[in-house]
C-alpha cells in the first residue's frame, strides 16, 4: 500500500537500550556505503541510542548536544523524546520528552480541527531564530495523508532548565486524504540568503514539497502559494521519498532525502540521497545532473553489513545525524552521528 513506510509514520514501539553503536555495535564493526571515497570517522556512541528520526543540535564548545526524536507511545504520551550528550555527542542519555499530558497539543485532539487517531508525534525539526527555538512536529496516522505539521516554541531545549517548556502554536501545514496530492509530515526548515525561511516536507503522495514561512511566527507566509514539489520518485512501484533536510554549504543548497522502506528492522531498505541547487528553492540536481523532481538523487549512505537502512537524517554544524537498524541486535534502531566530508566536486561524503 502506498505510503506505508515513512520517516513520520512511527507507530512501531521504540525500544530503550544502552548499546554501543555507529562504528561498533555488539562488538561488530559497522560499515556504510561510501560512494565518493573516504569520509571523516563516525562518532563512537554509547548510552541510550534507541532513536528514530533524530533532530540533531550540536552545541557550542563546552555546551551540551541534543537530539529530539519520534515519540514513544509508552513514554510522555507520544511526545518527541529528548536526549542529551555532555561529551560532544559521544554518550547519550534520555532526559525526558518535549511535553507531558498537560502539554499535549489541544488542536490535534479537537474533533473539528485535529487528526483522529494520533498516538505519537513523529520526525521533529528544531530551528533557532532570534533567541527562540521552534519545534516542528508531525501529526498523522499510519498509511494516511490526513496529516498536519504542528509548531511549538520555547527558549531552551533542556528539560533540566527551569525555563524549559514548549508552548504549542498550532498547525502550520495540513493535508487531507482524497483532496491533497502531498503529505504534511516530516518537516525541515532552511533559511535563504535573504533571511526568509522555507519549510520542506513530505512523504509518498507526490514526494517532497516546499512552502515559504515567515518569522517570527514560524508559520506559512502571508499569501503563501500552494506547496511546490521538489523531489519525487519515478519508475518504482511505490514513490518512496521522504525525510527532507536542506543545508547550505559553499554557496550550494543540498537537499537530503530518504528513499525506500523504513521501520522494518533488518528488512528496511532505507538509504540517504542528495541533490543540490544554487537557489534555496531548487531545482535540486544530483551528481549526474538529474532533477530530484524527476526521480534524481545521488547516494550518500545505504545498507552495508549489519548497519541496515540508514535514513531519517538531519544536519547540525557539519554533523549528520540519522538512524539505522542493527542487524546484530535483531534490527533494533540506533542513533548514528558523524561529521560530513566533502569531495573535490562539492558532494557530501559519509561513512
Amino acid at each position: 500500500m502506498a505510503g506505508v513506510t515513512s520517516r513520520g509514520r512511527r507507530r512501531i514501539v521504540v525500544t530503550t537500550a544502552a548499546a554501543l553503536a555507529v562504528v561498533v555495535a555488539g562488538g561488530v564493526a559497522l560499515g556504510l556505503t561510501r560512494p565518493w571515497g573516504d569520509a571523516p570517522e563516525a562518532l563512537a556512541l554509547t548510552g541510550d541510542l534507541a532513536v528514530h528520526d533524530p533532530a540533531l543540535v550540536v552545541g557550542d564548545e563546552g555546551e551540551p548536544w541534543f537530539v529530539y526524536s519520534t515519540g514513544d507511545v509508552r513514554v510522555g504520551f507520544g511526545a518527541p523524546q529528548v536526549r542529551r550528550s555532555d561529551d560532544d555527542g559521544r554518550t547519550w542519555e534520555m532526559v525526558g520528552t518535549a511535553w507531558d499530558a498537560s502539554g499535549d497539543p489541544e488542536w490535534v485532539r479537537d474533533p473539528d480541527t485535529g487528526i483522529a487517531g494520533v498516538e505519537n508525534y513523529w520526525a521533529p525539526e528544531l530551528v533557532e531564530h532570534d533567541g527562540t527555538w521552534y519545534l516542528y512536529y508531525s501529526a498523522s496516522t499510519f498509511g494516511s495523508n490526513t496529516s498536519a505539521i504542528g509548531l511549538a516554541t520555547a527558549t531552551t531545549l533542556d528539560p533540566a532548565d527551569p525555563d524549559f517548556g514548549w508552548t504549542d502554536q498550532g498547525p502550520v501545514v495540513r493535508s487531507t486524504a482524497g483532496e491533497d496530492g502531498y503529505n504534511a509530515i516530516d518537516p525541515a526548515v532552511v533559511t535563504g540568503v535573504d533571511g526568509e525561511p522555507w519549510l520542506y516536507f513530505g512523504s509518498f503522495w507526490g514526494g517532497i514539497h516546499r512552502v515559504p514561512l515567515q518569522w517570527p511566527s514560524g508559520k506559512v507566509a502571508a499569501g503563501g502559494a500552494e506547496p511546490v514539489a521538489v523531489a519525487t520518485r519515478s519508475g518504482v512501484p511505490e514513490p518512496a521519498v521522504e525525510a527532507p533536510y536542506v543545508v547550505e554549504h559553499d554557496g550550494w543548497y543540498y537537499l537530503f532525502v530518504s528513499w525506500d522502506r523504513c521501520c522494518s528492522g533488518v528488512d528496511s531498505t532505507y538509504s540517504i540521497r542528495v541533490g543540490r541547487s544554487r537557489d534555496v528553492t531548487g531545482p535540486f540536481l544530483d551528481a549526474d545532473g538529474k532533477d530530484m523532481a524527476a526521480g534524481g538523487g545521488s547516494l550518500v549512505l545505504a545498507t552495508e553489513g549489519s548497519a541496515v537502512g540508514p535514513g531519517g537524517q538531519s544536519l547540525s554544524r557539519g554533523h549528520l545525524g540519522y538512524h539505522f537498524y542493527d542487524g546484530d541486535d535483531g534490527g533494533a534502531p540506533r542513533l548514528a552521528i558523524q561529521r560530513l566530508g566533502w569531495d573535490a566536486d562539492g558532494w557530501p561524503v559519509a561513512r
